[in-house]
Formats: structure tokens, C-alpha cells, sequence
């Protein structure tokens, strides 16, 4: 089989102080070296780290799926996983061996001829640590070293497992609350860890609730931590840890009680090795709360809220930043897929950091100093009119700060860009961004307080519904396409038709082709990776979120993709989570879809005053809505419908449920701490009110006679 090759020379990686290379790798699982990963492009028909390489361009050097063979592409196996819940891990590829993630943390093996499990790994995370978990019980992929495969915890540990057997080799519990007073630890993690010379490096998530930003790095073989960045100050009243949190500390207030609850900018998605510079790249996070008012109400930039940071992954001392967005009141995570790449820049080759930002700007950096190159919007974008070019600071609409009206957004908290990986092709010199276009109304919250449970976000998280009740002609929707961006112009080549929801990762291949998720539209596709073309595609019964991977065995490439997210019936109808498995000349069949009835909409009657009401929509929009949607409806397919729920008839298990935890092993913990009978009642009686407005809008049974209009 042909592949294609690209090395990086013995003598860039002596000169960024490797020393003499590991020996080969031993044998057995998971044998995988500092060497391999550094000459992961010499061997492409493995998929060894969470990019595919450290450069994290996800680029496939195979070629015998390619333009003309990819019609024959077919399923060549499946494996059920036993959850029903949204599934976005990266699979890695050794040896013979596929390992993925999927929901709870859960890690499996399967033997990548046949798909027969080899093992499962379940570290046992306490339901109720749900209630710490932002958006979706999940987890984006893993790390593999030494024989033994990473992954961080919903509950923050980062653990290693015995690649031969799935038995747990360390667990480390990555908080570091002893060395200071550390804000309320509500920490979780869902990235996927990365491997620097003989370092486990991961962050956490967290800044919607209260948590102080961090990343560290921890010996692959003891788990004992290396080194911490923290990308946010502490107490005020401390002396600063080192020169960079001294330099942010200047951007933040020196009186309140913001750091209480940390400040957020949490490390919950991209980092990058770049064995060239020797630095370690990785975005940082929103602020806690989301609205700056709450946060600062001096309007400080707040470092390193919303940047790209470089710091020495030997050390973990800080080199450089770039901030995205200063002052980040609209939750501009710039915690974006990043990649390393060479590029022509104004006719000569440049080494260069990649990253289309949730904020809808592509930024270009250079790798060595960090020097803003270029910044573009690459979808829709009304806060900021541009960058300006010798500040590097957005030119901020005055009115998209939301303090004296509110504002619609665009891109929304959704982003122009989340997690969703991009892909990079050598060959066209193009970068494949999933792209989202989406509009959400800023609206801030009159009433914030600090709050122990639920979100800390300062904002009206109901929004969308009051403002569009009022403003029915303003622009609203949120869907997601492929496009192929010119990293060297910033202009589009190409994009694919619009989905509803988010654009699912994508993959590149030295076969001119590009896979990607279709998210909720529930296909896997490929495109000709020069104009855009859909060549293939298949019906995967579930949405696809989580990016493909490719990898050769007995001579035949591959490409294997997690599956599973929101379908048509929500939290309880079947999602078909999976791993599929393609191959040339593949014949396997996926079993038919179950039938399924959603639960009917039937509430009781709804008889509560209207100040009841109001009251109750109050505590849902601050501590329900988030999880459970603006109406009571899920967001997804990870939480369930109230409106169709059967405690809404019953006060006593309603209260059972949300005042005393009697669902906490499935992330639904009491509210207890700031909810009362009195408040229970009013919450219960929103949801019926809800669920009755919504029940009147149904059309009419197919039988019903038709009103003629008076």
C-alpha cells in the first residue's frame, strides 16, 4: 500500500534538548516511545495520540481509500457501548489495537481485526459528581505511553491502565487545593490527556461554576505532578506563584471577592507539543462568572481569561501569550482545536500556530514568539469589527457588552468554532475548520448571587426565549458546515451545507480526502479534499460529533469513528452508541432502529398564580436551565425532558428528587442547599406552566376537525 511520508529531522530534535532518542519500542500493547510520537508521520498507519501526531493536524498519510476506491468504502465492523449517552472521544489506534473513550470515562480495547472486546475500563466516577460537569457526561479522547493508556476523570483524577489487561496502574486526584485557599472545587475534566517526553499533561474544566484555571503536567510512570500552571490569579492577598501570575494579577482587581471562585480560565480542551520550538501550547477558558460586570466591573482584560498561551513543557514556565479576547464577557473560550503547521507566509515558509476561536476569528501565530500574523473571521461576527493589527486587540462593538440592553450575539456561546476537531492537509495547504453559525441574546442577570450549586454565570440563561418573544423578526438559529480555509490568505476555498446543530470533527487523508461528522444529522461523510465534492457517505442512525481516525492492518487502511448524541424521542430513546469501523469492500450491516414513542406531552393542569410562576422561573433559570433547556425541553440527548416528566404530577416525588437527591447516582444531585418546599413548589409549577404553553402550540390529532377562523 502506498503511503505518504514526512519526517522531522534527527538534528531539529537534538537541538530542543531530547538528547539521544528512546530505544525501539518494547513489545506488548500500547509500546509507544518519546521516539514514536515524534516520528508518528513515519509510521501513518498508526494513530497513536489524540491529533494523530504532536503537531495535532490530524492528517492521515494513507492512501488506499482514496477519490476514486472510497465508493467501496464500506462497514467492516461495530461494537455497542453501554451507554446511551453523546459520545465525542478520539479512538487511538496500536499495534492491533483500537482504545476509545465514551461517556462516564469508560475506556475500552478491542481487538481492531475483529472488534472483539479485549477490555473495558470503568473508573467509577460517583453520580452525583455530575452536578460539577458543564456540558455532557463525556470524554474527547486518550493518551497512550509505555504500555499504558491515560485518561482524565469526570471527577478530576487522571488515571493510568495496564493496556494489556484494563487494569488501573496510578490514579491521581490532579486538584491542588493544599497549596492555597482555592476557590470551591468543582473541577472536572473531559479533555483528552498528551504525552511531552515521559509528562502526562491535562487540565481540567470547570469555569461556569467556580474553579481556579490550571494546567499540569505528571510523571507518565508515578502520576506525581511534575509541574502547575495556573492560568488565573489567586488571593490578592498572596504573593503572586511566579512572574506570570504577577503579570495577570496587574489585570485583574486587587480588592472583591472575585478569586473566591477562582476566575475560571480553565484548560479543558486544546493543547499542543511542538517539538520544533519546544514549547507547549494550550487555550484557556472562560471567566467565572461569564459576565465581566460580576467579575470586574473595572473592565480589566483579565490574563489569561480567553488566550493562547505558550509555556516550557520541561518547567512549565510561561514564555507567551496571546490574548483573543480581552475582557471576555461573552464566554470566548480559546480553548479551540490548535495545530502546528508550515505554511507559505508572504512567500516564504513559516512555522506557524493555527486556531479558529470560538470567538469566529482564525488566528495565525507565529510558533516561536507568539506574533499575531493574521486574524480573520471565518463565519458570522458582530462584537468586534476587526483586529487591530499592531495592538493584536479586537475592535469590540461597544453595545456587544450587553450593560445597558441586551444583545444578539453572533457568534453565541454555542461559538463559531467549539471542540470539534479541525484537520490540516500538507498536500492542499489547506486547514478544514467544522464551523457553526449561531446567534444567542446576551441578557445579564439582575439578580446574580454567588451560588454552591449550578452555575456561577452572571447571565439570563432564558434569554432566548424572552428575547425572541419580543423580538420575533431578529436573526436566531444555530447550525454547523465544513469549510476549507487558506491558512496563508484566511479566505474560504470551499464550505458544505449547513446541518442543524454542530459540525462533527474531521480527518484529512494523503487520499485527497476529508472525513467528517455530520453532528446531528447522523452521517459520516467524506469530501474531496481540493473542492469540497461529497463523494461518500453513510447512514450512521446517531449523530457523529467525535472526529474519524484512520490506520492500516494487514495491509488495508481503516477509518474508525465514535458515534452516538441527540436523535429524534431525547434523554430515553435509543442513541446507537458505537465504534464503526470502515473498511474497502466492508459488507457488515448495522441492525434496524428500534421504534420508539417519546413519552406524551400531558401535564396537569396548570392552576398557580402568575407570582408563583414567575418565582419558579426565576430558580429554574438559575440553576435548571443550563442542563435541562430554556423551557424545560434538553439540550441534547443528556438530560431529560421535564415537561414530560411524570413527577410534575407528584409534589412528594418531585421533592424527593430535587430536594433530597434521590437520582444523584445519575448526576442529579439535591438543590437543597438553595431550594426550599416553597421554591420547589414554585419550580414544579413553572414546568407545568411551561409544558401546558407548549401543549396549546401542538397542531391538532390528524382526525381533529378543523376551526374555521372567526
Amino acid at each position: 500500500m502506498k503511503i505518504r511520508l514526512a519526517c522531522l529531522g534527527l538534528g531539529a530534535l537534538l537541538s530542543v534538548g531530547f538528547g539521544p532518542l528512546l530505544a525501539a519500542p518494547s513489545k506488548g500493547p500500547a509500546a509507544v516511545t518519546t521516539e514514536r510520537l515524534l516520528r508518528a508521520s513515519e509510521e501513518p498507519g498508526q494513530w497513536m495520540s489524540y491529533g494523530g501526531s504532536h503537531s495535532e493536524q490530524r492528517f492521515s498519510g494513507l492512501t488506499q481509500i482514496n477519490r476514486d476506491s472510497v465508493k467501496q468504502l464500506g462497514l467492516a465492523w461495530f461494537r455497542d457501548y453501554d451507554t446511551n449517552l453523546q459520545q465525542q472521544g478520539t479512538p487511538l489506534y496500536i499495534d492491533g489495537v483500537v482504545y476509545v473513550s465514551t461517556a462516564w470515562s469508560k475506556v475500552y480495547a478491542f481487538d481492531a481485526r475483529t472488534g472483539k472486546p479485549l477490555w473495558q475500563y470503568n473508573p467509577k466516577v460517583p453520580g452525583e459528581w455530575a452536578a460539577n460537569v458543564c456540558c455532557g457526561l463525556v470524554n474527547k479522547g486518550l493518551a497512550a505511553y509505555d504500555g499504558k493508556i491515560y485518561v482524565g476523570t469526570l471527577d478530576a483524577r487522571l488515571v493510568a491502565i495496564d493496556a494489556k489487561n484494563g487494569k488501573e496502574v496510578w490514579s491521581t486526584v490532579t486538584l491542588d487545593a493544599a497549596k492555597r485557599n482555592d476557590p470551591i472545587q468543582r473541577y472536572s475534566i473531559t479533555m483528552a490527556p498528551r504525552i511531552v517526553k515521559g509528562k502526562v499533561v491535562i487540565g481540567a474544566s470547570g469555569g461556569e461554576f467556580g474553579v481556579r484555571g490550571w494546567i499540569a503536567a505528571f510523571d507518565a510512570k508515578t502520576g506525581k505532578q511534575v509541574w502547575r500552571f495556573y492560568t488565573v490569579p489567586g488571593d490578592p492577598n498572596l504573593p503572586p506563584e511566579n512572574e506570570a501570575m504577577r503579570k495577570a494579577a496587574a489585570t485583574w482587581p486587587k480588592t472583591g471577592d472575585w478569586w473566591k471562585i477562582g476566575g475560571g480560565g480553565t484548560v479543558w480542551d486544546a493543547a499542543v507539543y511542538d517539538p520544533k520550538t519546544n514549547l507547549l501550547y494550550f487555550g484557556t477558558g472562560n471567566g467565572t462568572p461569564w459576565n465581566q460586570k460580576y467579575r470586574d466591573p473595572s473592565g480589566g482584560d483579565n490574563l489569561f481569561l480567553a488566550s493562547i498561551v505558550a509555556l516550557n513543557p520541561d518547567t512549565g514556565e510561561y514564555v507567551w501569550h496571546y490574548q483573543t479576547t480581552p475582557a471576555d464577557t461573552w464566554d470566548y473560550d480559546s480553548v479551540s482545536p490548535m495545530m502546528t503547521a508550515d505554511i507559505t507566509w508572504e512567500g516564504k515558509l513559516r512555522h506557524v500556530l493555527l486556531q479558529p476561536c470560538k470567538n469566529g476569528m482564525f488566528y495565525v501565530l507565529d510558533a516561536a514568539s507568539g506574533k499575531l500574523l493574521s486574524a480573520k473571521a471565518f463565519t458570522g461576527v458582530n462584537w468586534n469589527t476587526g483586529v487591530d493589527m499592531k495592538t493584536g486587540r479586537p475592535i469590540v462593538v461597544p453595545e456587544s457588552r450587553y450593560e445597558n440592553k441586551p444583545f444578539n450575539l453572533q457568534p453565541g456561546v454555542q461559538g463559531g468554532h467549539g471542540w470539534h476537531a479541525n484537520a490540516y492537509s500538507p498536500d492542499t495547504g489547506l486547514i478544514y475548520v467544522a464551523t457553526q453559525d449561531a446567534y444567542f441574546p446576551m441578557i445579564g442577570d439582575a439578580t446574580y448571587k454567588q451560588a454552591g450549586v449550578g452555575y456561577n454565570l452572571g447571565l439570563d440563561f432564558m434569554a432566548p426565549m424572552t428575547y425572541y418573544q419580543k423580538n420575533p423578526t431578529e436573526k436566531a438559529g444555530f447550525v454547523g458546515f465544513l469549510q476549507a480555509i487558506d491558512p496563508s490568505t484566511g479566505k474560504q476555498v470551499w464550505r458544505t451545507k449547513e446541518n442543524q446543530g454542530p459540525a462533527g470533527g474531521a480527518m484529512a487523508t494523503a487520499g485527497g480526502l476529508v472525513f467528517q461528522g455530520g453532528g446531528a444529522d447522523s452521517e459520516l461523510r467524506a469530501f474531496d479534499a481540493k473542492t469540497g465534492e461529497k463523494v461518500w457517505s453513510f447512514a450512521t442512525q446517531t449523530a457523529v460529533l467525535a472526529p474519524p481516525i484512520s490506520y492500516e492492518l494487514d495491509g488495508k487502511q481503516y477509518v474508525a469513528v465514535s458515534v452516538g448524541g441527540a436523535v429524534p424521542g431525547g434523554y430515553f430513546a435509543p442513541n446507537y452508541s458505537r465504534l464503526l469501523v470502515f473498511g474497502l469492500g466492508g459488507k457488515a450491516k448495522l441492525p434496524p432502529a428500534k421504534e420508539y414513542v417519546a413519552p406524551a406531552l400531558n401535564p396537569p393542569p396548570s392552576t398557580a398564580s402568575a407570582e408563583v410562576i414567575k418565582a419558579g422561573g426565576e430558580s429554574y433559570n438559575k440553576y435548571c436551565s443550563s442542563c435541562h433547556g430554556a423551557d424545560g425541553q434538553t439540550r441534547g440527548s443528556n438530560f431529560p425532558n421535564l415537561m414530560v416528566s411524570a413527577l410534575l404530577y407528584s409534589r412528594e416525588g418531585f421533592n424527593q428528587v430535587v430536594l433530597k437527591g434521590a437520582r444523584k447516582e445519575k448526576g442529579m444531585v439535591s438543590f437543597a442547599t438553595v431550594l426550599n418546599d416553597k421554591s420547589a413548589d414554585a419550580l414544579r409549577e413553572y414546568i407545568i406552566a411551561q409544558a401546558n404553553a407548549a401543549k396549546k402550540l401542538m397542531p391538532p390529532p390528524a382526525d381533529a376537525p378543523k376551526q374555521a377562523h372567526e
